[in-house]
């Protein structure tokens, strides 16, 4: 039977709690809508990846990755407010989109692809919070490996023109996959 390891297809079910193993659920993949990925492709957080390593098809894993193994602490310079009338589509400002608690895809000045969470709106500006969503929070996951491949040369090609990156970050924006 085949380990995890690079350019393996893995398919496995989790669930995602914080705080600690019986802390809220923040995510699951089940049986019926697992998670699949291309394992080494830079996708994943490494940490996540690095507990992996070496299981096989059936076996469970139980995973604690602290803040800083997953998303980091929650970063102050991220939360920034913003002049409202960038918020404008014709002229308009869309006050069901931009309202607090709701995330909204947003491009740096530099064209970097960013999700915000609205913090407040104002007269004048919008307070967003930049920080991945888990932020500041320990991650515990418990699963199962359902199945662990080769990747052909095509799911090789594809999953490395997507997302990894390949320098240890997760590109892919989480997608929640996380």
């Amino acid at each position: 039977m085949q380990e995890i390891s690079k350019h393996s297809v893995v398919t496995l079910t989790y669930d995602l709690r914080v705080n600690d193993e019986k802390g809220e659920l923040i995510e699951q993949a089940t049986t019926e809508n697992p998670l699949k990925f291309l394992y080494g492709a830079g996708i994943m957080l490494p940490k996540f990846e690095t507990h992996l390593e070496g299981l096989k098809q059936g076996e469970p894993f139980n995973i604690c990755l602290s803040k800083n193994e997953a998303y980091g602490e929650v970063n102050n310079d991220a939360i920034v407010e913003l002049p409202r009338h960038i918020f404008l589509v014709d002229g308009k400002f869309d006050e069901e989109l931009v309202s607090p608690g709701n995330t909204v895809p947003m491009m740096s000045t530099n064209g970097q692809r960013l999700n915000g969470i609205v913090l407040e709106v104002g007269e004048d500006k919008v307070k967003m919070d930049f920080n991945h969503p888990l932020a500041g929070e320990d991650l515990y996951f418990s699963g199962e490996v359902l199945e662990v491949r080769e990747a052909s040369e095509e799911e090789l090609a594809e999953a490395l023109n997507k997302g990894g990156c390949g320098n240890g970050k997760d590109c892919s924006d989480c997608s929640g996959n996380c």
